[in-house]
C-alpha cells in the first residue's frame, strides 16, 4: 500500500481551497482519507498555508510521498529540515 501527502479539493467553483491529508495512492481525490495534516488557501491575499508539523514529520519518516504542490509546501516550512535533523547522520 503505498501512502501519498497531497491535496484535496473543497469549495464551491472557483472559490476552491484545500485540505492536505495523507491517504492511500489509489484512493480518489476527494475520497476517503487517513488523516488531515492542514490547509491551503490560495484566495486569500497573500495565501496562506497551515501544516501540523508533528504529524507531516512523522508521516514522512513512516515514508509517505508528498505531491510535488505539498513537497513544495513543505519546503518553505521547513518540514523536510526538521525531518532531516529528527533522523540524523545516517550510513557514516
Amino acid at each position: 500500500m503505498s501512502i501519498k501527502i497531497r491535496l484535496q479539493r473543497k469549495g464551491r467553483k472557483k472559490k476552491a481551497f484545500y485540505t492536505i491529508v495523507v491517504s492511500n495512492s489509489r484512493s480518489p481525490r476527494n475520497g476517503k482519507f487517513i488523516e488531515k495534516i492542514g490547509f491551503y488557501n490560495p484566495n486569500t491575499n497573500p495565501y496562506t498555508i497551515s501544516i501540523n508539523v508533528d504529524k507531516a514529520v512523522n508521516w514522512l519518516i513512516k515514508g509517505a510521498q508528498p505531491t510535488c504542490t505539498v513537497k513544495s509546501f513543505f519546503l518553505k516550512e521547513g518540514i523536510y529540515y526538521k525531518k532531516y535533523l529528527l533522523s540524523g547522520v545516517t550510513g557514516v
